[in-house]
């Protein structure tokens, strides 16, 4: 007796089609973009027998995804933190080249004016002592005729001061002045001082205000010791001005 191998609907699908559908199934998923968990059986029991070329979809739990999340929030709260230090180290390099810059400016400041105020110091040649020959008061005793600058009274060995800065031009014997000293002064004029008993300085030396530059004495054509002072424009006989007015005009009072 033959028998007859059934056919139609209920002829039983083969291995390789069953797997062949549903790897297309799970192709569709992923075309669609639906992750989802296979829940079949048989699929997750049978061995995979050829390669799909299907891209696996990874799924993160939400505590993972805390933590990058948080990771990314501390790194970006730390690179903020950072640029607030530096920012903060910025601002303090800033201040501190702002005070120095204002520190030295100051010192510039200060050291203009102590410069101003010694140039612009005058002091009286003999300290508490007073005028006891007028500039150009007449008499035969000056070959000119006239007095060319004024006498402070003073005995023999009293100090004489420069009046001002400035620098020596001339020492020694000048004649009818005695032992005298010629000091061009930082404005350009000259002061004169004769009838020196000593100098104390010479040729290029500078001088400031008050220093002593010799003693008083009675050398030269005198009748007495006291000190001739003189105010001029130049360093030579004849060039005198007023020493009062001179003296006067730099706050010396005479």
């Amino acid at each position: 007796m033959a028998f007859t191998r059934a056919t139609g609907k209920h002829r039983r699908p083969s291995r390789v089609h069953r797997t062949t559908a549903r790897a297309a199934g799970v192709a569709a998923l992923a075309t669609t973009g639906v992750v989802g968990t296979l829940a079949a059986p048989a699929l997750a029991a049978e061995p995979e027998v050829e390669q799909s070329g299907l891209t696996p979809v990874v799924t993160i739990g939400d505590s993972i995804a805390d933590e990058i999340d948080a990771q990314a929030l501390a790194q970006k709260q730390a690179a903020a933190d950072a640029a607030a230090r530096e920012a903060a180290r910025e601002a303090a390099r800033e201040r501190a080249a702002e005070a120095a810059k204002e520190a030295r400016e100051a010192k510039e400041r200060a050291a203009r004016e102590a410069e101003r105020k010694r140039l612009n110091t005058f002091v009286a040649p003999i300290t508490a002592s007073y005028v006891s020959t007028a500039y150009q008061a007449g008499s035969s005793l000056w070959s000119s005729g006239s007095h060319t600058g004024i006498d402070f009274h003073a005995s023999s060995g009293t100090t004489v001061h420069a009046v001002g800065v400035g620098t020596v031009v001339e020492t020694g014997w000048g004649g009818a002045y005695g032992n005298q000293v010629v000091i061009k002064m930082h404005d350009g004029t000259y002061t004169q001082y004769g009838h020196l008993s000593s100098i104390g300085v010479s040729v290029g030396q500078s001088v400031e205000p008050g220093q002593q530059i010799g003693l008083s004495g009675a050398t030269g054509n005198v009748t007495g010791p006291h000190l001739h002072f003189e105010a001029r424009t130049s360093p030579d006989y004849g060039s005198d001005m007023d020493p009062v007015a001179y003296l006067r005009s730099h706050g010396v009072n005479v």
